[in-house]
């Protein structure tokens, strides 16, 4: 047969919107949604044909099965339920960090209809967008102000722009960092409209430095200090602290700003993630502005925070940008419950901080179970076990953090990890583990207690499926 003929077979589209297979994916879907995959899943067969490939399934009801999947697959939306088993506690592929049920629930209650975002109840009046998540940030950094934007690359865009937009900041070279996404500090700066004045070295910067750049130079705005969080450079190194900077722009009248990046209101390091300076300390050495995200390891929702001086904060808010950078109700509700539980010190409230905390007894006993779970249905070929390994904190902070975990280790001849490890994330929940020396791990620290099962059952179904011929 050839092409033409081929193709004058395949169905039209009333014919497969006729098929009785449609009939639940119209009532379901709509017209308009049906027709357009319709067109989509023929197009489909057009190019099979074209390619001289054979075409299978080219009846109406065939054609209308395949569309109707599709449609209800879609309907679940691109974002789907994924566990993550890689032992990566902040992950940035993977939503950063998630939120505990109380937030969720919050979110709940306060979005399902109207809310006071801008209006102050006891006057009337407009309020303040997130005036609450404001006064808590203050209130548990020890900042006089603070505000909130989308993320951190937003508070460091409007703090550049708000004090050296046509002007010099200086940065040390060690600190022109990149960012997830490939944002780069110096591009950043570029669209703030301040002109970046690199001093000193990539290994070394001295307060020298710093002092020597300003006596050239009469339009610096700002000193800008950013904390690598996603290196570290080690050796012969040498950088200026926050409050040697701070003492040089207050003798000079130049304003101050760090940008913290993680997020950690507290001292880390007896979990494991050292080299990570706590918002409180940066703000208590004098910083002007201090910005960091949401939802690295303060546990919340994608947002940047900026806390500092009264009248920095509010030259910040003045800016026209903010506007265009603020937060929505989802997260105004989201942050302001996050750091209630850290004001309370409810850390169980905040996953990523439980999940820090995991004792190692504790995650070994999980672990345990999920293999002899998968043992009890492993086929012959497969070899379960449990190895020590390391989780870490990841979203770009304390590279080197290394938390002691236990593995569930799947391996074996009837185990390709690579074609197991694409049917966990087909699956549903999706699983997302390590491959590591031809064989699957899976942490148990970075998934939710209450969902051991759902990944024992998702690894199971993965592990049983018939290997392509």
């Amino acid at each position: 047969m050839n092409l033409q003929d081929v193709l004058r077979k395949l169905p039209g589209v009333d014919a497969v919107l006729a098929a009785p297979a449609m009939a639940s994916a119209l009532q379901q879907h709509g017209h308009a949604l049906v027709v357009a995959e319709t067109r989509r899943e023929l197009e489909r067969l057009r190019s099979v044909a074209k390619r001289g490939e054979a075409v299978d399934g080219s009846t109406p009801d065939a054609v209308a099965a395949r569309v109707a999947a599709a449609l209800d697959e879609r309907s679940l939306g691109r974002l789907v339920d994924v566990l993550n088993a890689t032992g990566v506690i902040v992950h940035t592929n993977l939503g950063r960090a998630p939120l505990g049920e109380p937030v969720l629930r919050r979110i709940a209650e306060r979005a399902s209809g109207a809310t006071n975002l801008e209006m102050d109840l006891e006057t009337g009046r407009r309020g303040r967008r997130a005036e609450g998540c404001e006064e808590m940030l203050a209130e548990l950094t020890g900042a006089e102000a603070a505000l909130v934007v989308n993320n951190c690359a937003a508070a460091l865009l409007l703090g550049l722009n708000t004090f050296a937009s046509g002007k010099g900041v200086l940065v040390s070279r060690g600190e022109l960092v990149e960012i997830g996404g490939s944002f780069r500090i110096p591009a950043i700066c570029e669209r703030s409209s301040a002109r970046l004045v690199e001093v000193g070295t990539t290994n070394r910067t001295r307060k020298a430095d710093y002092e020597r750049a300003l006596d050239a130079m009469s339009d610096v705005g700002l000193l800008l200090k950013v904390h690598p969080s996603n290196f570290r450079v080690v050796g012969f190194t040498e950088e200026t602290t926050l409050e040697d900077l701070v003492a040089l722009g207050r003798a000079r009248n130049i304003p101050v700003m760090m940008d913290q990046g993680s997020g950690a209101l507290e001292d880390l390091a007896p979990w494991g993630v050292d080299g990570e300076p706590a918002v409180p300390q940066l703000v208590a050495a004098g910083a002007d502005l201090v910005a960091f995200s949401g939802d690295k390891l303060l546990g919340g929702p994608q947002a940047g925070c900026v806390v500092g001086r009264r009248d920095a904060i509010q030259a910040c808010r003045a800016n026209p940008l903010f506007r265009a950078l603020r937060v929505g109700r989802l997260t105004a509700i989201a942050l302001e419950a996050t750091l209630w539980a850290h004001a309370s010190g409810r850390v169980e409230d905040v996953p990523v901080l439980a999940q820090l905390r995991q004792g190692l007894d504790d995650v070994g006993r999980r672990a345990a179970l999920i293999a002899d779970a998968l043992r009890a249905s492993a086929g012959p070929g497969v070899e379960i076990g449990t190895l020590s390994g390391d989780s870490t904190s990841g979203g770009g902070s304390s590279p080197g953090a290394r938390i002691p975990t236990v593995l569930v280790r799947i391996a074996g001849s009837a185990v390709d990890a690579e074609a197991v490890s694409a049917r966990l994330r087909s699956g549903r929940p999706a699983v997302v583990a390590r491959i590591v020396d031809a064989g699957l791990q899976l942490d148990p620290r970075t998934v939710p207690p209450d969902r051991d099962d759902a990944l024992a059952r998702a690894v199971s179904t993965a592990l049983a499926a018939p290997k392509p011929t």
